[in-house]
């Protein structure tokens, strides 16, 4: 379909704080049915991934479902070159859309589970091994976000982002923040995916360091350029009644957190 930047923007904002909402609902939940730390990450990990799934098929037609601000930088800096490509202004739009939608999907999960609506965490995440963890969790999803525009393979987006973010919650030390909108949006609750004010910086310098290095590796494997769009590439945006092979592919490269 053909959105306005509007239109997007909205999709975006939405998106992000559903997402925000399910992980930190879910995590809430599972506190309250569970003592076992195993069971609570597993239970957060789960509806985490079904969530984001059900988000990027309903919004990437309309915006490409970033949900992440990382996503939509590494978008328009492949893109910068092409006329048609996401402009600067638009990749601002998105971001602020992002950290709006985090920080509101965070009350709003804390106003459903009758916690206080605004209560900056406690939990501590200080340390290299935790910010190495974001670095490799953010470098595989910006790769894997490009990879699948570049391999013609975007169709399959909702799934294979979807199953990489649950996977990392598992195999990354920092349980895969990998989006600095998110982090933003979890210091404000005081609950199981919380992350304390004072650990936010240094997730999010790790998240920038993971996202340049996803780019280098998107780089290396798979080339500067895009191929052709295909029949798969699911378009968004613009006011152009069809897009071009550029905007085509930047539809592709959709996340999506």
């Amino acid at each position: 379909m053909s959105a306005s930047l509007g239109q997007r923007a909205v999709a975006e904002l939405v998106g992000t704080a559903v997402l925000v909402a399910v992980v930190v609902g879910s995590g809430i939940q599972a506190t309250e049915l569970s003592r076992d730390v195993g069971v609570q990450l597993l239970a957060n990990s789960l509806a985490t991934v079904f969530g984001l799934a059900v988000l990027i098929t309903l919004f990437g037609p309309v915006s490409g479902a970033h949900f992440n601000p990382v996503v939509t930088l590494a978008v328009w800096f492949t893109g910068r070159k092409n006329g048609d490509g996401m402009t600067a202004r638009e990749a601002a739009v998105y971001v602020l859309a992002h950290i709006v939608g985090a920080i509101g999907g965070a009350v709003l999960a804390d106003a459903m589970f009758a916690e206080p609506l605004v209560k900056w965490s406690t939990h501590d995440r200080s340390g290299g091994h935790l910010w190495l963890g974001e670095i490799v969790a953010t470098a595989g999803l910006i790769l894997l976000v490009l990879g699948l525009g570049r391999t013609g393979r975007a169709h399959l987006a909702s799934a294979a982002v979807a199953s990489y973010v649950g996977a990392a919650y598992w195999f990354t030390s920092s349980t895969s923040f990998a989006n600095p909108a998110v982090t933003i949006g979890r210091a404000f609750t005081d609950t199981f995916a919380g992350i304390a004010p004072a650990s936010v910086a240094p997730f999010i310098a790790a998240q920038l360091v993971g996202a340049a290095v996803g780019l280098g590796l998107s780089a290396v494997v798979f080339g500067r350029t895009a191929p052709a769009a295909t029949g798969a590439v699911v378009p968004h945006g613009g006011t152009e009644p069809a897009p071009s092979a550029p905007r085509a592919r930047l539809s592709a490269e959709r996340h999506l957190p």
